[in-house]
């Protein structure tokens, strides 16, 4: 059985791009709520608006892309942000095909990503990539006023996971501080609070 379409958790395991994969087309159907009005629309993420959202998320599948196809992620990336800006939601669309299709072709249990000069195991790069997608996703179906949730077998493997990509010295570059949620919260409002998100 496919793990992404189990009835249980997400077993998110080295060399598997399920989760991955699961977090691009649950970006992507999100992002086909976007309309050019929404853009300037306020978002989770403190200070962005829609349109910052969707250029910073598409800069990160970018930089997903050049490890997963060219085996390299530089410090100054490659692509040309600035094509983005003429729309960001239908650049956001195609990076985020264009990784499907490299999650095809990736053999994450040989290889290796440098990151930076740094050698990763592409699989890490893979688990931290649906953890940043899954969770910007959610950003953007937020944005545009609606409460669809991060799946849930998605979210709680990735709520296993996230607390080893996500070293402490570096959580106040990618999310926020967690906030508090009951008990009774679903994976996908456990793992937004855990990245400094109100499910509110």
């Amino acid at each position: 059985m496919n793990p992404a379409s189990a009835g249980g958790s997400l077993q998110v395991m080295p060399g598997d791009t399920a989760a991955f994969r699961q977090a691009l087309r649950y970006a992507l159907a999100a992002a086909r709520q976007v309309t050019p009005e929404l853009m300037p629309r306020p978002t989770p993420c403190r200070a962005w608006d829609l349109r910052m959202l969707l250029l910073h998320a598409t800069d990160s599948l970018a930089a997903l892309a050049e490890g997963l196809d060219g085996r390299h992620v530089g410090l100054y990336p490659q692509h040309d942000s600035a094509s983005f800006a003429a729309d960001p939601c239908q650049a956001f669309r195609q990076r985020a095909r264009d990784l499907l299709g490299s999650c095809d072709r990736a053999d994450a249990d040989r290889s290796v990503v440098t990151v930076g000069g740094c050698p990763m195991a592409a699989s890490l790069l893979t688990m931290a990539g649906a953890l940043e997608i899954a969770v910007h996703g959610w950003d953007i179906a937020r944005s545009c006023g609606h409460r669809e949730p991060i799946p849930a077998p998605l979210a709680a493997g990735l709520l296993r996971v996230a607390p080893l990509l996500i070293a402490a010295g570096d959580r106040q570059l990618l999310f926020a501080a967690p906030v508090a949620v009951p008990a009774t919260a679903s994976p996908s409002d456990r793992l937004a609070a855990f990245t400094g998100r109100s499910a509110c």
